[in-house]
């Protein structure tokens, strides 16, 4: 596979596990193209067409080496700075770093994939105008955010030691967020300690109970009947807004599932009395990249994991891997 190639395959495995559905997403495709075809040449020159095929702009395909091999070795992670680029090159032999978080123009377009929230929270039974109106708000909040940010640090290193750089953050923060949707749909808990439990046999959950960040209830009470669960604070870009957990609990959301939570959200869902149950943000982007790398690891392409990833791979008879050997170039 080339990088443009895995890259492809992630999208389209972002795709297909999309909380709103293929249909939505394609029409939020069109629309885009629509929108793009009466403006201005002015405003298409400063228009990112990427956005017309990529729904998940904050993730990227950021450098292809100009060698551009077959991908055979990939060193990934949640995230891929300067270190660990440096660390792509001692090994000598890495044909692409996949990260997870976005980084470069990725991270400068967080913002644009949070729309996602307000149709995910609609779906729950929030009214879409409301929902719409609290993301927006949020959304320009996280866009002044990561404005003044040195962006591309780590994509330079990678350009200049001609190796290539890939980030797939929402496309697979989607495939967590339909992995824990179905797995509740399945079990159906009744009780918050019950959805602690099935997080907790979770291989990548379970491991990160041992680094001491592991599934926990941040409010409510392990007793507490869980009510309505949504998985609404899973993909979407980042946090939404504060103001969200009154008008969930309106609509009969009594639990909701989350990677990581601030201290305002916290007490924004406490006072709307809804259980939060931290699934833990580390574990939670490992299994999202698992899901995707264990579908590179079926076609050959070997997985050398760093960086925060909790590698558990889901292939039947995969054999253990070799630590890799030093570069000779050196």
């Amino acid at each position: 596979m080339k990088t443009q190639d895995i890259f492809a395959l992630a999208t389209k495995m972002g795709i297909d596990a999309d909380l709103r559905g293929r249909q939505a997403v394609e029409k939020m495709l069109k629309r885009k193209k629509e929108l793009y075809d009466k403006m201005t040449p002015a405003q298409k020159k400063e228009f990112d067409t990427e956005a017309l095929t990529n729904p998940y702009i904050d993730g990227r395909v950021h450098y292809v080496s100009k060698k551009n091999p077959d991908v055979k070795k990939v060193l990934a992670g949640i995230d891929m700075e300067g270190d660990e680029v440096l660390l792509a090159d001692r090994l000598g032999d890495i044909d692409l770093i996949m990260a997870h978080h976005p980084r470069g123009k990725a991270l400068a377009d967080l913002h644009d994939v949070m729309h996602l929230q307000a149709e995910v929270i609609a779906g729950y039974g929030v009214p879409i105008n409301v929902a719409e109106a609290l993301t927006f708000e949020r959304i320009d909040e996280v866009a002044r955010g990561v404005h003044p940010i040195n962006h591309t640090r780590p994509m330079d290193i990678a350009r200049i030691l001609d190796i290539s750089y890939i980030n797939t953050h929402t496309q697979t923060d989607n495939l967590v967020a339909t992995f824990l949707k179905n797995l509740i749909t399945k079990k159906k808990p009744e009780y918050v300690s019950e959805i602690l439990d099935l997080l907790k046999a979770i291989p990548e959950y379970a491991e990160a109970i041992k680094q001491g960040a592991g599934p926990r209830l941040f409010t409510g009470k392990p007793g507490n009947r869980a009510g309505k669960i949504a998985v609404t604070e899973i993909t979407g870009g980042t946090e939404g807004s504060t103001q969200i957990y009154e008008k969930m609990a309106a609509a009969g959301v009594g639990t909701i599932i989350a990677m990581h939570q601030s201290e305002e959200h916290k007490k924004q869902a406490a006072a709307a009395h809804i259980n939060i149950v931290i699934a833990g943000h580390m574990s939670s982007d490992s299994l999202g990249m698992n899901l995707l790398l264990d579908e590179l690891e079926k076609k050959g392409i070997v997985i050398i994991p760093c960086s925060g990833l909790i590698r558990v791979s889901r292939n039947k008879n995969t054999a253990r891997r070799k630590p890799a050997k030093k570069s000779s170039k050196r």
